[in-house]
Parts: C-alpha cells; structure tokens; sequence
C-alpha cells in the first residue's frame, strides 16, 4: 500500500511511442477514477526489447525502431531523472496525445511542444540523440521487463499481490480504452486472472487499429 494515501501503487511501465500501451495508460487513468489504486509510471524500451531479435522483425518495423524509438524514451527518463519522477506521467500525457491523437508523430517539434506544456526546458528535446541517461532507461526496462519475461511488451503493470509479492502483466490490450464503470470491471477482471496461480495468457486477434478519443 502507498504509505502516504493508502492507495493501492500500481507501476505502469510504457514507452511512449507505443499506440496500444497508449491506449491502456488512458483506460488506466480511467481506474484511478473508480478504483482505489495510484499509478506510478516508469519508461521501458522498444529498442531495447528488440535489439537482439532485429532479423525477426518486419523491415518496416526494424525501420521505425533505428529512426522512432530512442529518442522520445529518452527525453523522458531524461526529465524524470533532472526533474523528478512525478512529472513522468503529465508528460507521457503531452507526448502521447501529440503522438497519437493528434498524429503528429513523434517529431523533435511535437516533444518540445509537449515538454513546454508540462512546464519543462525545451533543451531536454536535445536527448533524443544523446545517450546519457541510457544506463538508467536500461535498468528502468529491466526492472519491469524482468517481472514478466521477454515474451511480452509494452505495456507492463504491476501490483501488490496477496502475498505481497507483485503480480505483473503485459497489457491488457484493449481500444477503444473503457471507462467508468466498464474500465473497473476490466480492472477487477484482470486482477482475477492474473493472480490466479499458473495462469499465463489470454489472447484473440486484434480485428481494428487503436481507437484514439
């Protein structure tokens, strides 16, 4: 339990480039709402993910991970690790809703204009191609990615479990992203199955794209 409200933490690792972990962090936004839980967010990486799997990928998808994917991660353990950790989560927010609802793709433009709006330097956009925080995006991915395998991606969650070990999972997936009353019985839902002991995956084909609202 969180020692200071007595809600339940829930870390949330994501990396922001990420349509579909986009759409979880929303609905989970939407949990905090109904349920009495606190998320706390933490970077993890695509790059990293992939990097000993890159002959496995599609070419397009090896293409956006050497172009897109370091440098919005960056820019964002960048700003948790100068400014703090609670300013992790507005400026997921700012990227993602620039990235992903308004489409503007992640461009140096459109992180600059996210990190302005949270109240941040714009000159943390300059991490984008500077490795100097990439030991500690290194370790923040492997914190989460180690709680669930390396068969997963983004986004993870965990939660205190039972016991008082936490419980991690991949996803869910899910679009458009549920709220009120339908995001807490997807809550409540996943929590029953991924508590349950020996339970690993439920899965179906993806049939639409993300929904962004």
């Amino acid at each position: 339990m969180s020692e200071n409200n007595g809600k339940t933490p829930v870390d949330f690792w994501f990396d922001p480039l990420c349509p579909w972990a986009w759409m979880t962090s929303r609905w989970m936004l939407e949990v905090e709402k109904v349920r009495d839980v606190e998320v706390r967010w933490h970077v993890m990486s695509l790059a990293v993910l992939n990097e000993d799997r890159l002959d496995e990928l599609p070419e397009e998808y090896r293409e956006m991970l050497a172009t897109q994917a370091w440098g919005p991660v960056r820019v964002v353990i960048a700003a948790q690790q100068e400014h703090g950790e609670e300013i992790t989560g507005k400026l997921y927010t700012a990227l993602g809703t620039r990235f992903h609802n308004r489409g503007e793709g992640a461009t140096r433009e459109a992180v600059v204009a996210a990190l302005e709006e949270v109240g941040l330097p714009a000159e943390l956009a300059d991490h984008m191609d500077s490795d100097a925080y990439d030991a500690e995006l290194r370790a923040s991915h492997k914190e989460g990615i180690e709680k669930v395998g390396q068969d997963v991606g983004t986004p993870v969650i965990a939660v205190p479990g039972a016991d008082g070990e936490q419980v991690a999972f991949f996803g869910p997936v899910v679009t458009p992203a549920p709220k009120g009353e339908a995001a807490a019985r997807l809550w409540d839902g996943t929590l029953l199955v991924a508590s349950t002991p020996g339970f690993y995956e439920i899965k179906r084909t993806r049939t639409q794209g993300p929904i962004f609202d």
